[in-house]
């Protein structure tokens, strides 16, 4: 049976009748590989953040205890070195997948070269930043801000990943940090390198934050399966509404 409500109009209320409600399609828009390295990544990145702050600030309530009965900072260490490697190389499975990827993965998503994209991160600023106009047209995959963040975000995860294992190639002699170990002399020494590989801590910090909040938001005021999506791929798509 359609539904009614009452609007106001022409001073009295009047039954607003809605006899074709809004209908919405699902459409595939997160593939496995791209689900994958996005929860890869997440389980990385938390655990880098977390053994990487470990280290540069240990837990010294554990020292009360003698060495030969722990190694509790050798675990912290070496699931930190672990999970860089893991992080790396699954990043590089990213690059691989946003040029053989469906259109919402690959890397024309992240620029804004097209205007109706610079017009879209004019109207997400407004709607989601200041708060100044309602939504309008919804992207099926990532809106135009959203993916030229990321695009930044990727920026970073590149140069966590240099001055990571620049700091690594002092004390290894596997081939793979020994390629970043002139980085160290560019940046000024060792206390150059692990300051910026501090902030980029932070920096991840701060974005999975806003990102697992966005995620929600989102989901809250589209309706769409945002967070379902990531677990299962599909989307909602709105088709038709007569409003």
């Amino acid at each position: 049976m359609p539904m009614s409500a009452p609007v106001i109009g022409a001073g009295k209320l009047v039954p607003a009748v809605h006899n074709h409600p809004v209908e919405y399609r699902r459409v595939y828009v997160w593939e496995l590989p791209v689900r994958a390295y996005h929860w890869i990544n997440a389980i990385a990145l938390v655990a880098l953040c977390v053994t990487g702050y470990l280290i540069g600030a240990p837990i010294r309530a554990f020292y009360a205890a003698e060495a030969y009965q722990q190694y509790w900072f050798g675990w912290v260490r070496f699931i930190h070195f672990f999970c860089a490697y893991v992080y790396v190389f699954n990043f590089l499975a990213r690059l691989y997948w946003g040029f053989v990827g469906n259109k919402y993965s690959r890397w024309n998503a992240f620029f804004p070269l097209q205007k109706a994209q610079r017009q879209e991160i004019v109207d997400v600023i407004k709607a989601d930043v200041l708060e100044t106009k309602l939504h309008g047209p919804i992207s099926t995959g990532h809106n135009a801000l959203a993916g030229f963040i990321y695009f930044f975000t990727f920026l970073a995860f590149v140069a966590q990943t240099v001055t990571g294992f620049a700091l690594y190639s002092s004390m290894s002699n596997s081939w793979m940090p020994r390629l970043f170990n002139w980085i160290v002399p560019l940046m000024g020494g060792e206390m150059g390198v692990r300051y910026w590989h501090h902030v980029f801590l932070w920096f991840f910090v701060t974005f999975i934050i806003v990102h697992v909040y966005l995620a929600f938001y989102h989901d809250y005021i589209e309706g769409r399966g945002t967070i379902s999506s990531i677990v299962g791929g599909w989307k909602f798509e709105r088709e038709k509404s007569d409003d």
